[in-house]
C-alpha cells in the first residue's frame, strides 16, 4: 500500500448546501496530536468541532494531516505539466454531489510520511507503509467521502512507485476490535493491539486505555484517578496490571551459559527460587533492555523484560555459540497482576496456599518467587515492583486471569485496595528512582548512565556481552543519573535540557510532581561534573535560554532512597 488521500463532508449539512468536510486544523487541536489514531485519540472532526470518522484500525501509525493532497500546480511547478493529481480527482469524484471543485485538497494523507523538523519545516520521506497495510475508519454519521491512490512518482512519497488501494465497505453490525499495528521485528507479521487477561476486568472500570507496547492498558480509573490510585498505593494497596512484559522461556543444557552471557549479572549465583535484576547490553554496552531473571531450575530460566527484541537476540548468541539452549515467548500465556503496597502481603498471604517445600508468601524474601494456588488457580507469586513500596506480583494463565482479578480485589477491598493504572504507575516508579526504556536508558546509554551501575558488578568473571565497553566506561563515566527537586511548580519533563549557566551539562530523563512530597522532582542524564549533591542547576524552557526553572542535585530515590520499605 502506497499513499492514499481521503476526504469526508457530513451528508445532511451537503443536503442543506453547506459544506462540512474533516477539519485537519480542528482534529489536531482536539486530539492533541498531529494524526488521530486508535484508542483515546481516534476521530477526525469537522470545523463545527462534530466528529464525522473513527480510527478503528492501523497498521502504520504514519500519517500527514498538514498538507495538501497533490495538485496539478505542485507537478506543473516540477516541469510535469498534465500529471494525474489527487485534486482532480476529488474534483471529479465530488462534483456530482455539489461540492465546488478546489484548486488544492486538504486531506487525510494516509501512509504519508511527513517530517515536522525542530526549525518548523516539513519535509517527506519514503512511507513506512507496505503491501496489505491499511487503514480502518468508523463513520460516526452519514458521509459523503472519496478516496484517491496517489499517482505522486517524482518523489519518495510513494517510494518511487505508486500502487493501486482497495476501499472496502463494512456493514454497521461488524465487529471490528480497535488495534494499532506492532511487529517483533521490521519484517515480522503484523499484530494489531491486544486485550490482557485482565482486560474484561479492567475495562469495566475506565474507558481512559492506552496502547502500552502492544496492549491496551489503563492510564487511570474513573471513579478514582491517579492521586487516588497513588495514594492507595503508598498507604494501602493497589492492583496494576502489567501483562504487556515480555516473557521468554530459555532452557536446555546450556541455558545457564546463554544467559550469563547475555545479561551483566552473575547467573551461576543464581539460585533456583531466586530472581535477580540485571541489564542486557550491546557489545557497546550500549542497553538493549532491563529486566529480571527467573531461575525456575537448573537448566530453566526465564526472562521477563520490555522489548519483544531480547528474544531475538537471545536466540541469535545461542546460534552463534553453538549453545543448545532453546529460547520461546511466553508471553502470551503468562498474564501478570502488580500487587503494591504497605498491605499487600495482608492481602495475598491468606490467599495464597503453597506446596510443603515452597516459601509461603508470608516467608518469601525480596526477590524471591514461589508457586501455589489462590483457589484453584495456579500461580507464580514473585516479590517484586516497580513502586517502591512492598509488593508482589502474581503470574496465570490469561484464561484465569478474570478469576485472578476478582479474588484479589475481593480479599483487598474492605483494605483499601484500588486498581491503579499507568498515569499512578509513572509517579511511584519516578519516586523510586526506578528506570524506564527511552527515558532513562536506550541503545546508546550504558548501565552506569541509566542509574544502575549496580546491575554490571565488576564482580562477575565470566565474559559478557558487552563487558570490554563496560570496563572502559565504568573507568571513565561521563554521565551520570542523578536526582533533582525543581522550583515551583512549573511542569517539566522527558527531553528539557539542564544547564549550569549558559553550558548544557544534561537532560531530563523524567519528572513528576511528587505527591507525598508535595515537590516537583526529576531524574536526569547529567556530566559527572555536575553530579554533587547541593549542585545547582537549571532546567531550560522554551529555547533553553529564555526561560529557567531552578533545580538542585539531591540524592535518589527521592522516595525511601534505603529502601527499607521495599525490603519490609
Amino acid at each position: 500500500m502506497k499513499r492514499s488521500d481521503f476526504v469526508a463532508f457530513d451528508a445532511a449539512t451537503l443536503d442543506q448546501g453547506v459544506e462540512r468536510g474533516i477539519d485537519a486544523t480542528v482534529t489536531r487541536s482536539l486530539m492533541g496530536r498531529s494524526f488521530s489514531s486508535p484508542g483515546l485519540h481516534a476521530r477526525y472532526f469537522d470545523a463545527n468541532l462534530r466528529p464525522l470518522v473513527e480510527v478503528v484500525q492501523d497498521t502504520v501509525g504514519r500519517h500527514d494531516t498538514f498538507l495538501l493532497a497533490c495538485t496539478a500546480k505542485y507537478y506543473e511547478d516540477e516541469g510535469y505539466p498534465g500529471h494525474a493529481n489527487c485534486t482532480e480527482n476529488f474534483n471529479r469524484a465530488l462534483e456530482p454531489h455539489g461540492i465546488a471543485p478546489r484548486a488544492g485538497w486538504p486531506a487525510i494523507n494516509f501512509f504519508y510520511n511527513t517530517i515536522l523538523a525542530p526549525d518548523d519545516t516539513i519535509t517527506l520521506d519514503e512511507p513506512w507503509s507496505r503491501p496489505g497495510d491499511y487503514v480502518l475508519l468508523r463513520a460516526l454519521t452519514d458521509l459523503v467521502c472519496a478516496s484517491s491512490a496517489c499517482p505522486d512518482d517524482i518523489d519518495p512519497a510513494n517510494g518511487w512507485n505508486p500502487t493501486d488501494i482497495h476501499v472496502r465497505l463494512y456493514d454497521r453490525s461488524a465487529a471490528l476490535a480497535a488495534g494499532n499495528a506492532h511487529r517483533m521485528t521490521p519484517d515480522a507479521p503484523v499484530r494489531l493491539t491486544r486485550e490482557t487477561g485482565f482486560h474484561a476486568r479492567t475495562s469495566a472500570l475506565t474507558r481512559q486505555l492506552t496502547d502500552y507496547r502492544g496492549f491496551w492498558l489503563p492510564t487511570a480509573y474513573s471513579n478514582h484517578g491517579a492521586i487516588a490510585e497513588y495514594w492507595a498505593c503508598r498507604e494501602r494497596a493497589a492492583l496494576i496490571d502489567l501483562s504487556p512484559l515480555r516473557k521468554f522461556e530459555v532452557t536446555g543444557p546450556d541455558a545457564e551459559a546463554l544467559m550469563d552471557l547475555a545479561v551483566t549479572r552473575d547467573m551461576t549465583k543464581l539460585a533456583v527460587g531466586q530472581i535477580v535484576y540485571t541489564a542486557m547490553c550491546f557489545e557497546t554496552g550500549g542497553m538493549i533492555d532491563d529486566g529480571t531473571v527467573f531461575r525456575l531450575g537448573p537448566t530453566n530460566f526465564r526472562w521477563v523484560c520490555g522489548e519483544d527484541w531480547c528474544g531475538v537476540w537471545l536466540r541469535q548468541l545461542a546460534a552463534e555459540r553453538g549453545l543448545k539452549a532453546w529460547v520461546r515467548s511466553s508471553t502470551d500465556q503468562l498474564a501478570n497482576v502488580a500487587l503494591q503496597g504497605p498491605l499487600s502481603r495482608e492481602v495475598l498471604a491468606p490467599l495464597v496456599a503453597t506446596p510443603a517445600h515452597r516459601p509461603t508468601v508470608a516467608e518469601l524474601g525480596w526477590f524471591r518467587f514461589t508457586i501455589g494456588r489462590i483457589g484453584d488457580i495456579p500461580v507464580v507469586v514473585s516479590r517484586t515492583g516497580y513502586s517502591g513500596e512492598l509488593g508482589y506480583e502474581i503470574w496465570c494463565h490469561p484464561g484465569r486471569a478474570p478469576e485472578l482479578w476478582d479474588a484479589l480485589m475481593a480479599a483487598g477491598g474492605p483494605r483499601g485496595l484500588l486498581p491503579a493504572g499507568l498515569d499512578a504507575l509513572d509517579m511511584l516508579r519516578i519516586e523510586a528512582g526506578l528506570v524506564f526504556a527511552g527515558y532513562e536508558f536506550c541503545d546508546q546509554t550504558d548501565p552506569f548512565e541509566a542509574g544502575i551501575g549496580f546491575a554490571a558488578p565488576k564482580s562477575k568473571r565470566a565474559p559478557f556481552i558487552g563487558c570490554d565497553a563496560l570496563a572502559r566506561r565504568r573507568e571513565n563515566p561521563q554521565r551520570v543519573l542523578a536526582g533533582l527537586i525543581v522550583e515551583g511548580a512549573e511542569a517539566v519533563g522527558h527531553g528539557d535540557p539542564v544547564y549550569a549557566g549558559r553550558m548544557q551539562v544534561g537532560v531530563i530523563t523524567s519528572a513528576t510532581r511528587s505527591p507525598i512530597l508535595g515537590q516537583t522532582i526529576a531524574l536526569a542524564r547529567v556530566d559527572v561534573s555536575q553530579s554533587a549533591i547541593g549542585t545547582a542547576l537549571a532546567i531550560g524552557k522554551l529555547d533553553g535560554q529564555q526561560k529557567r526553572i531552578g533545580a538542585a542535585v539531591v540524592r535518589f530515590p527521592h522516595y525511601d532512597p534505603d529502601k527499607r520499605r521495599v525490603r519490609s
